[in-house]
């Protein structure tokens, strides 16, 4: 049996609106159990600077870059998910020493599947170093680099919900998941 870990995932997507943090364990294979989970909101004057990092995010044409005013805004959201994650931990009484992993996706400011490359804004090893907890990061360059497209967690996720509506419900295969989102290019 595989070992149960968990996980606390970070998304901040592409509506800008805040971040939104979610507990799971999970075996990595089959089993997902569901924890609580929270959103917090973006200010107004944040989401206008986010929104202007996608302009300055046009001039990249290598991932490590950082035009523009890119990498203050990078350390800003860094921080933010950083006190999001201990909010969360004291909301629900969690120990920070009780959580295997951080999931951390970070801003998404440029999406190129076709040129292979994708730019998150985020700074893994500083949200580590923050909250204490070891942090996974850059997973949708990573997956390019592999040849994928950029989402690498949606189909292991999927995989596993399926799994389980098939034995928990009595819902029979196929069964079908639509993941619908909008990119920064």
């Amino acid at each position: 049996m595989a070992e149960i870990k968990t996980a606390i995932g970070l998304m901040s997507g592409t509506s800008m609106d805040g971040i939104d943090v979610a507990l799971l364990r999970t075996d990595g294979r089959s089993l997902v159990e569901r924890g609580p989970s929270t959103g917090i909101a973006y200010e107004a004057a944040f989401r206008n600077r986010l929104k202007q990092a996608l302009d300055d995010a046009k001039a990249i044409t290598e991932r490590g870059q950082r035009p523009g005013a890119l990498f203050d805004i990078e350390r800003e959201l860094t921080l933010r998910h950083a006190e999001a994650v201990k909010v969360f931990l004291r909301q629900n009484n969690i120990m920070a020493e009780d959580v295997d992993v951080v999931g951390f996706h970070g801003q998404t400011v440029l999406h190129r599947p076709d040129q292979a490359l994708t730019v998150q804004l985020g700074d893994g090893a500083l949200l580590a170093r923050e909250t204490g907890i070891a942090v996974v990061y850059d997973m949708r360059a990573n997956d390019m680099i592999h040849g994928g497209q950029g989402a690498p967690l949606i189909p292991v996720y999927h995989a596993a919900l399926a799994a389980m509506l098939s034995s928990d419900s009595g819902i029979r295969r196929p069964v079908t998941f639509v993941n619908i989102g909008e990119f920064p290019t």
